[in-house]
């Protein structure tokens, strides 16, 4: 699964990487730290998941997703946020899950393991029609 981080924060995307490195089959694909680095890099990459900081500098956060699905409709979507009272309405514009930064890594891993979970099964079925 190939993974694009976005997070303005150094020491943030630094973790990420970290923590994504325990898992198999995960690439980190990019880094963005603000809203038109993000864009560009899902226009040119396409990645399977994105890890999207909710505040990321250089967009209202609701803007993000749909200016995301435009660029890559396949890409799903995990926001982070230091702010856990903003889950409601992250899930509300429509991503595929929410982690809060305070939380233990193990959920963030548990996420992206749902993730690739999902891609695995929408990848299976693709093959089968064809």
């Amino acid at each position: 699964m190939r993974v694009l981080i976005a997070d303005d924060q150094p020491e943030v995307r630094s973790s990420l990487q970290l923590l994504l490195e325990q898992l198999p089959n995960v690439t980190v694909v990019g880094e963005a730290t603000g809203a038109g680095d993000l864009l560009a890099q899902v226009s040119v990459s396409c990645p399977d998941l994105v890890l999207l900081d909710w505040e990321l500098p250089g967009l209202r956060a609701t803007e993000h997703l749909p200016m995301l699905r435009e660029r890559c409709s396949r890409s799903l979507v995990i926001v982070l946020s230091s702010r856990p009272e903003q889950q409601e309405a992250a899930l509300a514009t429509g991503v595929d899950s929410f982690v809060s930064k305070g939380e233990a890594p193990e959920h963030l891993l548990a996420a992206v393991s749902d993730c690739f979970h999902k891609l695995h099964v929408h990848g299976d079925e693709g093959s089968q029609e064809t």
